[in-house]
């Protein structure tokens, strides 16, 4: 792939940043006094531009030199979203374990996750409506791959990576809660990076139900129960897991 391709694409992502820093902006200004939409409205815009940027990025996976130009824009757009997208989660996981530890309402959770699945689908709309226009190198032949099939192993196995990856990304933010946020967002994206090059060829490494469903919603299609097993009950488990590790065995050592 040329760099051309590789420059076109970071420039469209670059807008969807931008427009989504806007609008999150607009937002704080003029619904604050609305908490409920607000919340919805900030939640639903973060998590659009992380499906929207990571399905984007899903069609550099081959840029040469393999896998470092994929993983250095992975780690390079998840420094970017920390800092952008502050206080938003932008991952049902991520809302469902305050909601299980009871620091989040049920309707203020709920309310989070219902604006990520739309999010994740209007990301996804939106990218392959950009993608049909094939005004760049990558989106050539983009639409018509149809389910990519992420799993590349068995069932059981990618249940098994998607749930451990889930445990190992939630334990690692509640440790990091104390850290500076400077640090924290490196951190973070940092063990991202390491979790997508270690699982990365096997499930994809998503461990965010939103996301998966966005990038991958034809295969969900095709084969719905073991996609909603590996990549929305895993993560989940692995959640409530966390929840409990933390709130039940933690306290007790220390």
């Amino acid at each position: 792939m040329a760099v051309g391709g590789v420059g076109s694409s970071l420039l469209l992502l670059s807008g969807v940043v931008v427009t989504v820093g806007l609008c999150r902006r607009l937002a704080r200004r003029r619904l604050r006094s609305r908490p409920l939409l607000f919340a919805f409205l900030v939640e639903m815009f973060s998590t659009f531009q992380i499906c929207a940027c990571t399905n984007e990025l899903s069609l550099l996976g081959n840029v040469e030199p393999k896998p470092h130009t994929a993983l250095t824009l992975t780690y390079g757009f998840t420094v970017l979203h920390g800092l952008s997208l502050a206080g938003s989660t932008c991952n049902p996981c991520g809302t469902l374990q305050p909601m299980w530890g009871g620091g989040t309402s049920l309707r203020m959770g709920g309310l989070k996750i219902a604006a990520q699945f739309v999010a994740a689908v209007l990301a996804r709309v939106f990218m392959h409506f950009i993608w049909s226009l094939e005004m760049a190198e990558p989106h050539l032949g983009a639409l018509s791959q149809g389910c990519s099939s992420p799993m590349q192993t068995t069932e059981m196995q990618a249940f098994c990576i998607e749930l451990l990856f889930s445990v190992v990304f939630q334990l690692a933010v509640l440790q990091a809660e104390s850290v500076n946020p400077k640090y924290r967002v490196h951190l973070i994206a940092l063990l991202i990076t390491m979790l997508v090059y270690a699982g990365g060829n096997l499930t994809g490494a998503i461990f965010n139900p939103a996301l998966a469903f966005s990038l991958h919603a034809d295969c969900f299609y095709d084969k719905f129960l073991s996609y909603s097993l590996v990549y929305w009950l895993a993560p989940c488990l692995g959640t409530i897991l966390v929840v409990f590790i933390w709130d039940e065995i933690f306290p007790r050592k220390s």
